[in-house]
């Protein structure tokens, strides 16, 4: 279980607090959505929650455990928007086996057999994939590391709709065995798979139910 208690972020650069008295509960094996618009603070939480950043105050627990981010760099598995930028290795392989040489080649192929990429060659180029493999892939690289929590920055952003489509199917599938912990600024790819929904607005996160959203965002995509 994850726990953030009255969690605060505010440089002493900017005037105003970025996040503000975050608190939030959130279950394994769920997938939860924060919803809000661009400079609500949305990537700085998943910065936060991935370690990557240190909050000025308040504390993230999982399983009642008080975490320093050294420990939640272990804990969380963050997939950037837009990941296929971050691309480093040549090739799948090596890109799956970056900062982890040790893994064999059975490890590597049952992470891409994951998000449905287990027909690729190993020797292909992360580069030469379509978008949706690339995103498929950026999945892979950190369910690898097999975190608890996996954080993805708008998962969807700049996919078609029927690469979304697919992306959200395997999002659906994730959550049986992750906890996944969604940001975006439109909610209506992934309101029906969600079992959680927050939204933060001005660094202030509020509880809402998924099923008051559901009119309110646009039309359903159509089935894949």
């Amino acid at each position: 279980m994850l726990y953030l208690r009255n969690l605060s972020y505010h440089p002493t650069a900017c005037p105003k607090p970025i996040l503000k008295s975050i608190n939030l509960e959130f279950a394994p094996q769920q997938l939860g959505l924060i919803i809000g618009p661009s400079g609500s603070g949305k990537s700085t939480l998943l910065e936060i929650l991935s370690g990557l950043a240190e909050p000025t105050s308040g504390a993230v627990y999982w399983r009642e455990q008080n975490l320093i981010p050294e420990q939640l760099q272990e804990l969380a598995g963050l997939v950037f928007q837009f990941p296929e930028r971050h691309f480093c290795g040549g090739t799948i392989l090596e890109e799956l086996r970056l900062g982890h040489p040790e893994l064999g080649t059975e490890r590597v192929r049952q992470a891409l057999s994951e998000v449905g990429l287990e027909h690729l060659p190993l020797s292909s180029s992360p580069h030469a994939l379509s978008g949706g493999q690339q995103r498929r892939l950026a999945l892979a690289v950190q369910l690898i590391r097999q975190p608890n929590l996996l954080l993805l920055d708008e998962p969807t952003a700049g996919l078609d709709w029927s690469m979304r489509r697919q992306l959200v199917n395997l999002l659906a599938k994730l959550k049986k065995d992750w906890a996944l912990l969604v940001v975006t600024h439109d909610a209506s790819d992934m309101l029906a798979i969600a079992d959680q929904c927050w939204t933060l607005k001005h660094g202030e996160l509020e509880v809402v139910d998924p099923s008051t959203l559901e009119n309110k965002v646009k039309e359903p995509l159509p089935a894949a």
